[in-house]
């Protein structure tokens, strides 16, 4: 976890405020816009839904990144990030999904992102820019070289739309075979793929545009209705140029 010292704001990009949660009021208008995004749009069973916030045992380990509209004070996007410490100690999230096997020698290196949402009046691309280039403010002052995270796409159809985005994606953006992950309830993805196009939704595109591969074929989480991708970024081949000009151009 990041020192109090060192817990402060990112900085302002026009009318955006990109910062790390100083305390639980903060993470608690984090754990509101994902309940937001998960439950009321996505139809995840979530066990905390009667707070309106969504909540789990991982939150206490994690840093939250947070982007406020400073127009209208609302937390509109947010990533949550596990530093390998915390990790060591309770094991990555994704790791309920996925065997991580092939990941054994990044562990010590390797922070994960989590709980990635952005208010659906605010996909445009801005917000999510502004999250990355916090998220790359956060890596280099830790001196963590990869982060992991799972990226979802909605099964609202039945899963049509994730096994075509797989397929599309699958093409250009795939990791090497020594950076591989399993899924633990894999999609039946020959029977769902139906050949319509699948284009990525916002947050995925977000990940592959700042240099982002995928690790493998989705995993079906049924509590939040939705089919993960595991994704994984080499701070090393991050494209800071995307975030640069989609901010100055979005902001």
């Amino acid at each position: 976890m990041l020192e109090s010292a060192i817990r402060k704001s990112t900085g302002h990009h026009g009318r955006f405020k990109v910062f790390l949660a100083v305390d639980d009021v903060e993470i608690a208008e984090a754990q509101q816009l994902r309940y937001k995004v998960f439950a009321n749009e996505m139809g995840a069973n979530l066990p905390t839904a009667h707070l309106g916030m969504d909540i789990d045992p991982y939150d206490k380990l994690c840093d939250h990144l947070l982007v406020r509209d400073t127009a209208t004070g609302e937390v509109v996007g947010t990533y949550r990030i596990l530093p390998p410490s915390s990790a060591e100690k309770a094991g990555y999230y994704s790791e309920h999904e996925f065997d991580l096997t092939r990941f054994h020698f990044l562990r010590p290196r390797m922070a994960e992102l989590g709980r990635s949402c952005v208010h659906p009046e605010y996909r445009s691309g801005s917000v999510i820019a502004l999250l990355w280039m916090g998220l790359a403010d956060y890596m280099t002052r830790q001196g963590h070289d990869y982060v992991v995270g799972c990226a979802s796409i909605s099964m609202a159809d039945g899963g049509h739309l994730a096994a075509s985005v797989y397929r599309h994606i699958r093409q250009k953006h795939m990791s090497p075979v020594e950076w591989r992950a399993f899924p633990r309830n894999p999609l039946p993805l020959e029977s769902l793929d139906n050949g319509t196009p699948g284009l990525p939704p916002p947050l995925i595109k977000g990940y592959l545009r700042v240099g982002a591969m995928v690790c493998g074929e989705p995993a079906w989480d049924p509590d939040f209705n939705t089919a993960d991708l595991l994704m994984l970024l080499p701070m090393n081949q991050i494209n800071h140029n995307y975030m640069r000009h989609f901010v100055e151009k979005r902001a």
